[in-house]
């Protein structure tokens, strides 16, 4: 059995998914992560590329999700399963307020060189070029810490929503911290994170 992966209950079940995971699911890295979650809590297995489905973060995209996965998902978020999510989704009158009814920008869904312009509070704004496999480059920057040449990656922009951007690297001064064990630490920067984006455009060529 399957379920349509596009009703609002599947996206309230995402949410509520990254809060027990502790951040966003935006990097392939982070699907591994909770793939190995996933498996030393309930001694389940789903793959990594599923969850990418789930998540949209894959370009080969379904637009149907197995009960199966559903229910180890829920069950990660604290139900019994995608039956009890739901039921509980229901008593708690949150379904409609999970339904994020805002313009979306998808990553998966630009073509490399497409551009958007973004803004948030109080006066910030950008213009950002889609490079490819979910990364952008920052090419204009008004009153905002982001500097131009400034490269990170996203899964969606969401209009009244916080953006977070992943592996971000600041302009050409930017660097990547390096730990006292040698390895990298990979940055994230967060942009309206009170009142979301207020400007999302696609800017025609």
């Amino acid at each position: 059995m399957s379920i349509e992966s596009d009703i609002p209950q599947i996206t309230a079940l995402r949410e509520r998914v990254e809060r027990v995971f502790g951040r966003r699911l935006q990097v392939h890295a982070d699907f591994l992560a909770l793939v190995s979650e996933i498996e030393a809590a309930q001694r389940q297995h789903i793959s990594e590329s599923t969850l990418e489905r789930v998540w949209g973060y894959s370009t080969r995209g379904y637009g149907r999700v197995s009960l199966r996965t559903l229910d180890v998902l829920a069950k990660y978020a604290g139900s019994d399963n995608w039956t009890d999510f739901c039921l509980r989704l229901k008593s708690e009158g949150v379904v409609e307020s999970e339904t994020f009814c805002c313009d979306t920008v998808r990553s998966s869904d630009l073509h490399i060189g497409e551009r958007l312009r973004i803004g948030w509070q109080p006066d910030r704004v950008c213009v950002v070029r889609y490079l490819g496999d979910n990364r952008f480059i920052a090419e204009k920057c008004e009153n905002s810490k982001m500097r131009e040449g400034a490269i990170f990656s996203c899964l969606q922009f969401q209009l009244g929503r916080e953006l977070v951007m992943d592996d971000f690297v600041n302009g050409a001064t930017a660097h990547i911290a390096v730990n006292k064990n040698g390895t990298s630490s990979r940055c994230r920067y967060a942009v309206g994170n009170r009142h979301g984006l207020t400007i999302l455009e696609p800017l025609q060529e």
